[in-house]
């Protein structure tokens, strides 16, 4: 569903110098288009609260928003498959397997082992990481670092888990081959 954001005063076409009120440069224009995919026949909840927000932005400013419906249905990207050892987080006895072999790790190790594989392509600061994984954020930064340090070490090489997205924080890494289990 695309919406396009313009400014009805991008319309207007100078007439040339002196030929009346069109005679101004057009103003420049911010055009937006969002591709919202359609579960069933349905906009979700937040595709609305976004189409909201886009409205109310453009009218602060005067805009117009255009809503139409896509012609053909777009289809994502089909992800790479993921590269190297496979790991498995057990939640249920909080072990992990690296190809069948249980790695010890910590509770905050594995704590943040978890986070990151339920949240993947998504980056988090030191602090964000702090409050989600140990629940405060009084702690130094640097203890964040330690963690993924020691986390790496027990690893391997091999195994790319956790990637540094410097000056931003850390994500896990989209080679990584995690698999959350629930049950054991």
């Amino acid at each position: 569903m695309p919406v396009s954001a313009l400014s009805p005063r991008a319309d207007r076409r100078s007439a040339g110098p002196g030929r009346g009120p069109g005679n101004r440069r057009p103003e420049p224009a911010l055009t937006v288009t969002l591709a919202i995919p359609l579960s069933g026949d349905a906009v979700s909840p937040q595709a609305h609260r976004l189409l909201a927000a886009v409205r109310e932005l453009v009218e602060l400013s005067r805009g117009t928003v255009t809503v139409e419906a896509a012609t053909e249905p777009v289809e994502p990207d089909p992800e790479p498959l993921p590269s190297g050892p496979e790991v498995r987080l057990l939640t249920g006895s909080r072990q992990v397997l690296l190809e069948g072999e249980t790695i010890p790790l910590t509770r905050l190790e594995f704590d943040l082992m978890l986070y990151l594989a339920e949240r993947p392509r998504r980056v988090f600061s030191r602090a964000q990481l702090l409050a989600g994984v140990w629940g405060y954020e009084r702690a130094g930064e640097r203890t964040v670092d330690v963690h993924v340090r020691r986390l790496r070490l027990k690893l391997g090489a091999a195994v790319p888990a956790v990637t540094t997205v410097y000056g931003v924080g850390y994500r896990l890494a989209d080679d990584a081959r995690i698999t959350i289990m629930p049950h054991d």
